[in-house]
């Protein structure tokens, strides 16, 4: 999953960019609104982290203009798109006008980092449409807040990557994600991206939990079946 953190402060920010990158997220991290903005209309995120005091505005006018937005089709976010709001501001009355402006989830700093995560899992399993925590088909059991996979009851290791593409497949099960729309949400703009690279991992996912898991539509992309209900 594709983490966009918007904060000013470099010490906060770095610390989170390599928190959540050792936890499996492609992190990019933008400190004022423009480049935030900017991020936000040329790529695919799946959450927002966003401070409010930005050194050009506030971070609320962002959250507005991300509401606002109709289609990520016209260049534009997705208007749907998770975002958590992290800030000191920790008024009641500020919580109450970030969530009014849209924002899923209000986190007052300092925080602890295993909450943010969890609070991150929340909203991105919403986002996907499901409500339990973990992903099941098959013999197969996910479980994205422990990063584990079980298959018939044995553990399966798989590398972050690995697991974040697994997740990322689950979470789209039954729609068909190209090799570019998968590499938008694994990779970062620091990250050197092999023109091969998601094939690798599909090949090494399919060896470790089955062939027949992750299919191929030919020119087009990979999905995962959705599982008929008994």
């Amino acid at each position: 999953m594709r983490i966009l953190v918007v904060e000013d402060d470099a010490g906060i920010a770095t610390g989170l960019r390599t928190n959540l990158q050792q936890r499996g997220y492609a992190v990019d991290v933008c400190g004022t609104l423009d480049c935030a903005w900017a991020a936000l209309r040329s790529e695919v995120f799946d959450l927002v982290l966003l401070d409010l005091g930005l050194p050009d505005g506030d971070g609320g006018d962002l959250l507005q203009r991300i509401r606002q937005s109709k289609t990520a089709k016209d260049g534009l976010p997705d208007a749907l798109m998770p975002v958590l709001i992290m800030t000191a501001r920790d008024q009641v009355a500020d919580r109450i006008s970030g969530l009014n402006l849209g924002a899923d989830d209000y986190l007052v700093k300092p925080f602890d980092l295993d909450e943010l995560e969890a609070r991150m899992r929340a909203l991105l399993r919403r986002a996907a449409g499901r409500a339990h925590p973990l992903l099941l088909q098959g013999d197969l059991v996910i479980d994205p807040a422990a990063h584990t996979v079980l298959r018939a009851g044995q553990a399966v290791e798989l590398t972050p990557r690995e697991f974040a593409l697994l997740v990322l497949l689950f979470d789209s099960r039954g729609r068909v994600l190209s090799r570019q729309q998968l590499e938008a949400r694994l990779y970062n703009w620091q990250d050197t991206v092999g023109s091969n690279a998601v094939e690798v991992h599909v090949h090494h996912l399919r060896r470790k939990l089955g062939e027949s898991l992750i299919q191929t539509v030919r020119g087009v992309g990979y999905f995962i079946p959705r599982q008929e209900q008994a």
